[in-house]
């Protein structure tokens, strides 16, 4: 049985791990090669890559705090939560599918308080637009949590509807 949960704890941090690693890798190539709102077109125009220093959290929310609050909201707020989803992911009695969506919540989360802690800001590049749908402009690692998050969701909903 140890063995088992050594085996699926190393898998969680794997998983946890490549995610801030995509993220990180990702944001450092668009640090290096792009300007600030240099863009750059694909799919038609579809799809964008355009860097941006977001120094709030999800569409900016919080860019206007106080550094006090920012640092409260922003950082320890989060770091916390990812805490929290960490214990309870090696508590061990999750199932595989949620044991998943959390692995990309916490490394997507982890990802985006690295750039809070490290630059201040959070590096954001990506940006689709197909008709009417827009998205803000994000990154890797906020993929990452709304893959999740919306994975675990989706869990939920087909656990509710097999019963």
């Amino acid at each position: 049985m140890k063995k088992l949960n050594l085996l699926r704890n190393t898998l969680f941090l794997l998983l946890i791990t490549a995610n801030i690693g995509c993220d990180q890798l990702s944001k450092s190539i668009v640090r290096e090669r792009l300007d600030y709102h240099e863009e750059i077109s694909f799919a038609g125009d579809h799809f964008l890559l355009t860097k941006v220093e977001n120094t709030g959290a999800f569409l900016s929310f919080g860019a206007e705090m106080s550094p006090i609050a920012k640092t409260f909201v922003l950082n320890l707020l989060p770091a916390l939560a990812m805490l929290g989803l960490i214990l309870w992911l090696f508590r061990g009695d999750l199932g595989k599918g949620m044991a998943l969506g959390i692995c990309c919540v916490i490394g997507g989360g982890i990802g985006n308080i690295i750039d809070r802690v490290a630059y201040g800001s959070v590096t954001d590049f990506l940006y689709i637009h197909y008709g009417i749908f827009r998205t803000g402009i994000f990154n890797l690692a906020d993929v990452s949590i709304t893959f999740g998050v919306l994975f675990i969701i989706a869990l939920q909903i087909w656990r509710r509807e097999e019963r």
